[in-house]
């Protein structure tokens, strides 16, 4: 069996997920399965984000959408993949053929809890079942 390739890094980064009410969402990830904040945002619209800290280095993204009605399939948005080289992984994906919907950039996600800005580097494609998946690669999470 092939060894996992080094330019995925350590895995899953983390699962992102819809919610109509960042209150709700964030009270029971918090309080009942005892995730941490680790950094929010907001956007210019008031929708909020953040990313949760499960551990180990794994976490929960939560958009706020207040006109978000779940579909029959759930609120799952995204999966993403820690990486250390998002450009060379998405020029594999290329090239087998996938659709890419965003293209390697940086971006600064601009916190709201005080940790500060945080640099990462995104790309996005939708995998052969259709389902989306994004490549991370950050240093503070």
């Amino acid at each position: 069996m092939a060894a996992p390739d080094s330019s995925l890094g350590a895995g899953l980064h983390h699962v992102a997920l819809k919610t109509k009410s960042w209150e709700t969402a964030l009270a029971f990830y918090k309080d009942v399965l005892g995730f941490s904040e680790k950094i929010t945002w907001a956007y210019p619209d008031g929708n909020r984000a953040g990313m949760l800290d499960l551990g180990r280095g794994n976490h929960l993204e939560i958009f706020e959408d207040r006109n978000y009605t779940p579909a029959a399939n759930g609120a799952l948005l995204h999966l993403a993949l820690r990486t250390t080289d998002v450009d060379t992984v998405i020029g594999r994906v290329r090239a087998a053929g996938c659709k890419i919907t965003v293209e390697p950039k940086d971006v600064i996600i601009k916190t709201t809890n005080g940790v500060g800005p945080v640099p990462v580097r995104i790309a996005f494609f939708e995998g052969p079942n259709g389902e989306i998946w994004e490549l991370f690669k950050n240093e503070l999470t």
